[in-house]
């Protein structure tokens, strides 16, 4: 029997393992190479930052643990032309704080009150400085730490992590307001003195300082003070603390300076205006140097370097004396019969007048054409008046006369030639002096919205009218007569220490050259200069003098001239009394002189603000500085043929 064959075949599982193998190097080598691919990348990488990047991720990677702290210079010091220091750098104790890493700063501000007595003023400034710093850099927050203070914070010193003290170079003039119109102040660094230096390309030199010269010599000769900032490399810990010391590249100091100021002479001065307003410049002839400078009344400028309080400046600006008010550069006030001089030399010069040339002086002199007539101090009249005379009594009359016939345009001219309406040029900044008012057309018409009337040019014949000047102007006219036209740059700078320095006996050489100016006025006749000078000499030791009773018994032979300066207008036939009139309204003295006469050492211009008359008061203030100066406060005889006379200069 034959077994039939099924109908389902039977299923078979046949591996192909060819295949399998094949699909397997495959897949190995595709991991491979991604391997390879991955490991060359790595490669590439570390090669990025160990080898071709190194620099930059080390620098980067050294910022979180070394920093650059600039280091400031010592700032120059300031010294009369003797040596004494007039502004010198003490060491105080400054709290610091890095606002940008403090955590609850406010919270912070608020236990600091109780440690270290911090005010709410304090809070406010340090808020507005903040805003002047770069981020996480240290923030001044109190100046002049006590000792007390500084012990007490160091207890809780653990509770306030960026926060330090450290200590700083601190401006102090330990001559308080004696100095301050001359030698100014320095302070902080405020948002418009940043954008100066922004402006100039200086923002690196004040990295590490926090002040800035804001007025006087110390605003003037910054750059020479300064000095250049240095810097030192630093390991801190995280909480900003330095560990240790890596590098240092000393600062360089600011140089220290010579003034040209008497100390002696500048107190004395002072010591003599106590109590008034006034100005006095003191000045040396034969080069310009300024030996005092005074306004009267003045401030302590040691305030305003730490940051002076709104309330003490509110106090200060309230002030009706005006301490802050620089009268001997800024004080414009009418120059008075102190012009007298030097219009006489202008009108000889332009043939208005000769040196024997004399009018009749009845107390008056009228307008041609008009009614009105300008009065003569001297009621009843002098007489038969020649230029020599005119100076020595202070006749009106004459000079009314002389600015009639030279008229405003030739008056300027030559008034501008000896400097007025123009600054001195003074190492002061300019915004520190004015030009005061040297009238002309253009300026009235400028001003006023008016034209020149013949009527204004008279009282300009006599100091008066529209015509100001300042004291520092007046001191500079006057020596420019003393040298028969030769000018010089009023200046305080006698020189800096690199001068003795880089002289071979160390001695300052001084040139006085450096200081003439260009003037025309050295070719004005010789004999006008003389005239001008007998005249001023017969001010003080004349028959008629108007200073002569002031100078009768003095033991040197000086010149001068006195002014008396309206503040107020008289009616035509109103009487000047000052007993009936408010102090404010009484008239200012002036008063100009030089001696010995034969060899000038020194030339003043005074100005006290509703003195009274020029000649006693002025005067009589004028005859003290000279005692003081030429005979050691009247105590010695004085000796003119010697070089040596007077206090040591």
């Amino acid at each position: 029997m034959i077994t039939p064959i099924s109908s389902k075949k039977k299923k078979t599982n046949i591996r192909d393992h060819s295949a399998e193998a094949n699909l397997f190097l495959r897949r190995a080598l595709f991991s491979f190479i991604v391997i390879i691919i991955l490991i060359v990348v790595l490669i590439t990488k570390l090669a990025d930052l160990q080898i071709l990047n190194y620099g930059y991720y080390t620098t980067k990677s050294n910022d979180n643990r070394i920093e650059i702290i600039p280091i400031p210079p010592n700032r120059g010091m300031i010294y009369d032309r003797n040596g004494t220091p007039l502004a010198i750098n003490n060491i105080t104790y400054q709290l610091n704080i890095i606002p940008d890493k403090t955590k609850n700063l406010n919270e912070q501000l608020e236990e600091l009150k109780k440690i270290v007595d911090l005010t709410d003023e304090d809070i406010e400034t340090f808020q507005k400085e903040r805003r002047n710093y770069r981020a996480h850099r240290p923030v001044p927050l109190k100046d002049n730490l006590t000792e007390k203070q500084i012990a007490r914070f160091v207890v809780d010193q653990h509770r306030f992590p960026f926060v330090s003290i450290v200590g700083i170079q601190h401006r102090y003039y330990p001559y308080g307001a004696s100095l301050t119109h001359i030698l100014g102040y320095i302070s902080k660094i405020n948002s418009q003195d940043k954008q100066r230096l922004e402006d100039e390309n200086k923002t690196s030199d004040y990295v590490a300082t926090f002040n800035i010269g804001k007025m006087g010599i110390e605003k003037y000769y910054e750059e020479v003070l300064h000095g250049t900032p240095g810097y030192e490399k630093v390991e801190v810990n995280s909480r900003g603390r330095i560990v240790r010391q890596l590098n240092q590249h000393p600062p360089q100091a600011g140089e220290d300076i010579y003034l040209s100021i008497n100390l002696k002479l500048q107190l004395y001065i002072e010591q003599l205006l106590a109590g008034r307003k006034a100005a006095v410049v003191a000045i040396d002839p034969n080069n310009g140097e300024i030996l005092a400078l005074v306004s009267s009344p003045s401030y302590d400028s040691n305030p305003f370097v730490g940051g002076i309080s709104s309330a003490k400046y509110s106090e200060l600006l309230k002030d009706p004396s005006k301490p802050l008010f620089n009268r001997a550069l800024l004080g414009a006030y009418p120059p008075a019969s102190t012009v007298k001089p030097f219009i006489s030399i202008a009108a000889l010069s332009e043939g208005i007048v000769t040196p024997k040339s004399v009018v009749n002086d009845p107390g008056w002199w009228q307008l041609p054409g008009t009614e009105r007539r300008y009065r003569d101090w001297l009621k009843w009249g002098h007489g038969r008046v020649d230029v020599l005379k005119a100076i020595e009594e202070s006749v009106d009359t004459y000079f009314y006369q002389v600015a009639y016939d030279m008229g405003i345009d030739r008056l300027n001219l030559w008034m501008t030639k000896f400097g007025y309406g123009e600054r001195t040029g003074i190492d002061i900044s300019p915004n520190e002096e004015t030009r005061a008012v040297m009238p002309s057309r253009e300026w009235k018409m400028k001003r006023h919205k008016k034209s020149w009337l013949q009527g204004d040019t008279i009282p300009v014949g006599i100091g008066q009218g529209y015509w100001t000047a300042t004291p520092i102007q007046m001191a500079k006219a006057l020596t420019t007569l003393i040298n028969n036209g030769k000018t010089y740059t009023p200046h305080f700078l006698l020189y800096k220490k690199s001068d003795i320095l880089n002289s071979s006996e160390h001695q300052p050489q001084v040139n006085s050259d450096n200081y003439i100016e260009k003037n025309s006025l050295v070719d004005v006749n010789p004999t006008y200069w003389s005239l001008a000078k007998e005249g001023m000499h017969r001010v003080m030791f004349g028959s008629r003098g108007t200073a002569r009773k002031v100078y009768a018994d003095a033991k040197y032979q000086a010149a001068g001239k006195s002014g008396t300066a309206q503040v107020y207008g008289l009616k035509q036939d109103e009487i000047y009394n000052a007993h009936k009139i408010p102090e404010r309204l009484r008239d200012h003295a002036l008063f100009i002189a030089y001696a010995p006469y034969d060899k000038p050492k020194i030339a003043l211009a005074i100005v006290l603000e509703n003195g009274g008359g020029g000649s006693s008061n002025g005067g009589a203030v004028a005859r003290k500085i000279l005692d003081f100066y030429l005979l050691g406060n009247n105590s010695t005889e004085l000796d003119e043929s010697s070089s040596n006379t007077g206090i040591e200069d």
